[in-house]
C-alpha cells in the first residue's frame, strides 16, 4: 500500500477518533449536567453501544493505517534522538500506546462492572488530551527541526 494512501487513512481515522472524543467530552458532558441522569442514561447507554461498534473500526484502521507508516520510517525510529522528526514520531507512537492501553483499561472496568460515570468522564478526558498531544506532535514532525 503506498504512503500517500496509508497517510490519508491514518489522517481520516485519526479525524474520527477525535472527533468522537470531543463530542463526548465537550458537548454531552456539558448534556449530561444539564438533562440529568434520567435522561441521559438511555442516551448514554445508545450512544455507548454504537461508538464501541464505530470506534473499534476507527481504531483498527488508525493502528493499521499508523503500523505501516512506522515501517516507512523504520530507519528514524531506530535512532529515535537523531532527529526532531525522529523524536516527535517516537513521542507519538509512545502516545498512541497510552491511547490504546487506555482503552484496554475501559473495557476491563465495562466488563468487570467497575466503571462508574467518574472514571469513565476521567478516562475519556485523559484520552481526550493524549490525543490532542498526538496532533500536537504529528503537526510538530513536519515543521520542528532542532
Amino acid at each position: 500500500m503506498s504512503y500517500s494512501l496509508l497517510h490519508v487513512i491514518h489522517l481520516l481515522a485519526a479525524i474520527f477518533f477525535i472527533g468522537t472524543l470531543f463530542v463526548e467530552v465537550m458537548l454531552l458532558g456539558q448534556v449530561r449536567q444539564q438533562l440529568g441522569t434520567q435522561v441521559m442514561q438511555p442516551v448514554d447507554k445508545a450512544i455507548g453501544a454504537r461508538s464501541r461498534v464505530v470506534l473499534h473500526w476507527v481504531v483498527l484502521f488508525v493502528y493499521g493505517a499508523g503500523i505501516g507508516l512506522a515501517w516507512y520510517h523504520r530507519q528514524a525510529l531506530a535512532n529515535p534522538f537523531a532527529s526532531s522528526f525522529a523524536t516527535l514520531l517516537s513521542l507519538k507512537i509512545l502516545l498512541a500506546l497510552g491511547v490504546f492501553i487506555t482503552f484496554g483499561l475501559v473495557a476491563m472496568l465495562l466488563r468487570s462492572g467497575r466503571m462508574t460515570p467518574a472514571r469513565y468522564r476521567r478516562i475519556h478526558w485523559a484520552i481526550f488530551v493524549q490525543m490532542i498531544g498526538i496532533v500536537l506532535l504529528a503537526k510538530g514532525m513536519f515543521y520542528v527541526h532542532w
